[in-house]
């Protein structure tokens, strides 16, 4: 893959939403279409290998290595980089699980910015997933992480649809984000 890395010009699109709303079939699509890479949810690899139920404490690691796959896979985008979550689903996670989020998980939340967030809505069917909590849930979720990102006054939008009616309206997007350069 040709790069064109230039970290001053970098867009980065990051994907948010409840569980199982194609967040990661979408992040796929996507990268594959603007030739770049993509970056995963940390927080499925590590829960993985967890042999125990994560826990609270558990979030801050997941929050850390979500950044630091970040920070590596910035380095071979090209032009732009998709991320499949960041650290407002842990935030939004912690709150509703826990009650609370960690004041260190907010301080990191607060030093990282992304160009565009794609709100992908909860009209795709529940797929079963061992890491997946919540099927009754999802459009608490969905009106959750909108809140969230009015609150924050972030740039985004918000997707429905089949995955070609979706990934159709992310490059729309996206293409605007990269126009203006």
């Amino acid at each position: 893959m040709e790069k064109d890395y230039d970290p001053t010009n970098m867009k980065k699109v990051v994907i948010v939403g409840p569980e199982c709303t194609g967040k990661s079939t979408l992040s796929s699509l996507l990268a594959k279409y603007y030739n770049t890479v993509w970056v995963p949810e940390y927080a499925r690899q590590y829960i993985d290998r967890l042999d125990r139920p994560y826990e609270k404490n558990d979030l801050l690691t997941i929050a850390k290595g979500q950044l630091e796959l970040e920070d590596r896979k910035i380095e071979a985008a090209n032009k732009v980089l998709i991320c499949d979550t960041e650290l407002n689903v842990i935030k939004i996670w912690s709150e509703h699980k826990y009650g609370d989020c960690e004041e260190e998980i907010l301080q990191l939340m607060e030093q990282r910015t992304y160009d565009l967030y794609l709100l992908t809505g909860i009209d795709m069917p529940w797929e079963d997933d061992p890491q997946r909590e919540n099927p009754d849930l999802r459009e608490y979720f969905y009106d959750a992480f909108k809140k969230e990102l009015l609150r924050q006054k972030v740039n985004f939008i918000e997707l429905s649809g089949s995955y070609h009616e979706r990934k159709k309206k992310a490059v729309e997007a996206i293409d605007i984000l990269l126009a203006r350069g």
